[in-house]
C-alpha cells in the first residue's frame, strides 16, 4: 500500500518547543503511535498508509467519494495537563504532512474539514477585481503593497460577531489556505500558480483594508463565500510549505494599477467563471508543461505580471543578499546573533561566535534551523530563510521582554 509521512511538532505560538508533550496518533480505534516529543518539540517521522496518489490527480476519481488521503486523529497533552485534539489530519501518498500542535490556555479540539476542491462549501460571491480605496482621513492607507507580519482571520461570515478571530503569521496563513483548498500532490507549477493567486488575493485584502474599511477588526474571513478556506490548527504539507517560503512576497499586478490583483478562483468542475483561475484547470495545464506564470496568464490575461512586495513587516534588519559559506560582514553577524537567540529555546542549534564569518559552524546552525522548521536543508540563507529566521527570532525576543 502507498505510504506518506507525518511530522508532528509541539511548538507554541511564541516559537518555544513544548518539551515532554505526550502525543498519540490513532486511525479510528487503532493506536498507531504514542510517545513524547524531544527537546525541540518534535516526534520522529511517522510513515503511514495512504491511498494511491492517482486519486488526487483525477477529478473523476476524487469525486467518486473516495478520499485521496488517509485521516488520522492526533491527541497531545502538555506537561501542564493541557490537551489538544486534532481530528482528520490528512496524509497523502508520497508527501510529508506537517502537523504543529500548540497548547492554548484551555483544552482544544480541532476538526479538519476536507479540502474545498472536494466540494461541499459555499461558492465565492463574485467581486470587482479592483477595489475602491478607503477615503482620506479614514483608515490608514498603505502607500504600497506590504507583506504583513500577521493576518487576523475571522472564522465565519463577516457579520457573525460570535465567530472567533485568529491572529496567524502571514506565511502560516498562506500555507493553511493552500492546504485547505487543493491537493498537495499536484504538479509543482500548479501548486505555485494557486499559491500566488492566494497571495495576491490576500494582499489585496490587506492593501485595500477591505474589512477594516467596513468597520471590522480583522483582515479576512474563513468563509469561502467571501474569501478563502482556513482552519485554525490544521496540518499543512511540505510541498506547499516550501513553495510558500519561496514566493511569499510575489503577487499579481496589472499595468497602471497599484493594488494587487484580486485573484478570484474556482474549482473548475462544479463552478467555472471567466477570468477566474480554475484549480483543476491549473493542474491540467501544469501536466502539459505550463509554467506558473503562464497558467496565471491563461486565466487572468496576458497583461498581468508578477512582482514582489519590497517591504516585509516584522523583519528587524534588511536582507543583505544570499549568505553562504565564505560570506562576511554585518549581515552574517546579524544572522549569527539571531541564531544564538533562537538556540536558547532550540538547543540542537549550535551557539556561534558573532564574528561576521560564515564558516562551517554557521552553515551547520542554518541547516539545523532549516530541519527544525521544515525548510529545505541547504545551509544557504536566501530571502525566504532570512525571513523565517527573523520571524522566529522576533517571536523569541518578544517572549523574553518583560
Amino acid at each position: 500500500m502507498p505510504q506518506g509521512t507525518l511530522q508532528i511538532s509541539a511548538i507554541n505560538q511564541d516559537a518555544v518547543p513544548v518539551r515532554n508533550a505526550l502525543v498519540s496518533v490513532r486511525r479510528g480505534d487503532q493506536l498507531i503511535f504514542r510517545g513524547t516529543v524531544d527537546e525541540n518539540g518534535r516526534l520522529p517521522l511517522l510513515t503511514l498508509p495512504a491511498p494511491p496518489e492517482e486519486i488526487s490527480l483525477s477529478p473523476e476519481l476524487s469525486e467518486e467519494g473516495v478520499l485521496p488521503f488517509s485521516v488520522y486523529d492526533v491527541s497531545a497533552e502538555s506537561d501542564r495537563g493541557l490537551r489538544t485534539e486534532i481530528n482528520n489530519v490528512q496524509v497523502y501518498a508520497d508527501t510529508l504532512s506537517l502537523q504543529s500542535i500548540s497548547f492554548p490556555e484551555r483544552d482544544t479540539e480541532i476538526d479538519i474539514p476536507d479540502p474545498t476542491i472536494l466540494g461541499g462549501f459555499p461558492e465565492k460571491i463574485p467581486e470587482a477585481e479592483t477595489k475602491p480605496m478607503p477615503p482620506p482621513g479614514g483608515t490608514v492607507v498603505l502607500p504600497e503593497p506590504v507583506v504583513p507580519e500577521f493576518i487576523i482571520v475571522h472564522a465565519g461570515v463577516p457579520s457573525d460577531s460570535s465567530a472567533p478571530d485568529y491572529t496567524v503569521g502571514y506565511t502560516d496563513y498562506i500555507k493553511n489556505v493552500a492546504s485547505s483548498e487543493i491537493f498537495a500532490t499536484w504538479p509543482r507549477e500548479a501548486l505555485k500558480a494557486n499559491i500566488i493567486a492566494i497571495i495576491s488575493f490576500t494582499l489585496n485584502r490587506v492593501y485595500t483594508e477591505w474589512y477594516r474599511g467596513k468597520g471590522y477588526d480583522f483582515t479576512i474571513t474563513s468563509s469561502t463565500a467571501y474569501d478563502m478556506a482556513f482552519t485554525y490548527g490544521r496540518n499543512v504539507f511540505s510541498e506547499i510549505s516550501d513553495i510558500v517560503d519561496e514566493v511569499f512576497n510575489i503577487y499579481i499586478k496589472r499595468p497602471g494599477i497599484s493594488q494587487p490583483v484580486f485573484s478570484q478562483f474556482c474549482d473548475g468542475r462544479r463552478v467555472m467563471r471567466r477570468g477566474w483561475l480554475s484549480q483543476w484547470g491549473s493542474k491540467e495545464l501544469a501536466d502539459k508543461g505550463y509554467s506558473a506564470q503562464r497558467i496565471l496568464e491563461t486565466y487572468y490575461g496576458r497583461d498581468i505580471y508578477l512582482t514582489q512586495a519590497d517591504r516585509v513587516e516584522g523583519i528587524p534588519s534588511s536582507f543583505p543578499g544570499v549568505l553562504s559559506t565564505g560570506s562576511r560582514g554585518a549581515g552574517v553577524r546579524t544572522l549569527q546573533t539571531w541564531l544564538n537567540g533562537i538556540s536558547d529555546n532550540f538547543p540542537l542549534i549550535p551557539r556561534l561566535a558573532v564574528d561576521g564569518i560564515f564558516g562551517e559552524k554557521t552553515k551547520e546552525a542554518v541547516r539545523v534551523f532549516q530541519k527544525i522548521f521544515n525548510m529545505p536543508v541547504t545551509g544557504v540563507v536566501n530571502f525566504a530563510v532570512w525571513y523565517r529566521i527573523s520571524d522566529i527570532y522576533t517571536a523569541v525576543k518578544k517572549l523574553a521582554e518583560p
